[in-house]
């Protein structure tokens, strides 16, 4: 079926091709249309990458990271649109400082929420992503995205809410997008293991803090789309002040990885429609009729 839309909403520019990247370029390649929305314009990131670390890049981030997205998105085959918002940036230290004045994560619930609904009215996504109640990690504008996408899933299809915003459009169903699992990391181990060679990441896998549970007993949905691992990790390149390109997003080769983990994964959360539970597709229990 084609002709279908998907809004994957996320938090920072670099957030659209580290969560969920393979899935997108895959239906937009397969003729479905993709819009990524993107809250806050990153201007709080850290130069991560040592070589962009350069005179000029930092006195001029905000515009390099909509370069950088631009890019991205490109890359991936998606629309894009900011939302508008500031960057809360990751406080650290403890006791941890306070948000500073006007970012998004302060902002007032109604107002970003308004903003959205008004974009999801405006290009009608039968299928919504974002992340779960934890924000996938515990950066503020991550838990305040999950908010924001769950209120703008609701209030979109209520034509009493935000009647300014547009007709009202129900979307039909609502995932959070699982990345970090577990699993995936001891399988790449296995095979590690298996040919002899020492595992990359067997550091990072050593710090997992198990107590925070098994993610993929959430998971309701895997996406097969190993063939657009290569344009997840160009994508991911361009946001080139955020990834380092030596770094652990690389470690594993695209082959090993496109052998034993070769999907993306999701948690339906929300929907409208019937659909039989694990599926494959997120567009799964959509019928023609639902295409508008």
């Amino acid at each position: 079926m084609s002709g279908l839309r998907l809004m994957a909403v996320h938090a920072h520019p670099d957030d659209e091709s580290s969560k969920g990247a393979a899935t997108t370029a895959r239906y937009a390649a397969e003729g479905h249309e993709v819009l990524v929305v993107t809250l806050t314009g990153g201007e709080a990131g850290d130069i991560l990458n040592p070589a962009m670390d350069i005179p000029g890049i930092r006195e001029r981030m905000p515009e390099v990271r909509r370069e950088e997205m631009a890019e991205a998105a490109r890359i991936l085959g998606v629309q894009h649109r900011w939302l508008g918002f500031v960057d809360s940036g990751l406080p650290e230290g403890d006791p941890k400082p306070p948000l500073p004045e006007g970012c998004f994560a302060l902002v007032p619930l109604e107002e970003p929420t308004r903003k959205l609904v008004e974009v999801i009215r405006e290009f009608r996504p039968h299928v919504m992503t974002t992340y779960d109640e934890n924000g996938g990690y515990p950066h503020p504008d991550h838990i305040r995205c999950h908010e924001v996408s769950v209120a703008a899933y609701e209030a979109a299809g209520d034509p009493d809410r935000f009647p300014e915003a547009g007709p009202a459009w129900k979307v039909q169903k609502l995932y959070y997008s699982h990345g970090f699992i577990r699993k995936r990391l001891e399988l790449f181990r296995e095979e590690y293991e298996r040919r002899g060679e020492p595992f990359p990441m067997a550091e990072w896998l050593k710090r997992w803090r198990t107590e925070q549970g098994d993610i993929m007993a959430r998971v309701t949905t895997q996406i097969t789309c190993s063939d657009y691992f290569p344009k997840r990790d160009d994508a991911l390149r361009a946001h080139a002040t955020q990834i380092d390109p030596n770094g652990s997003f690389f470690a594993v080769p695209l082959d090993i990885q496109q052998k034993v983990w070769p999907t993306e994964e999701f948690e339906l959360a929300k929907t409208r429609v019937h659909t039989a539970i694990p599926e494959t597709d997120l567009f799964a229990g959509l019928e023609d009729g639902q295409v508008r």
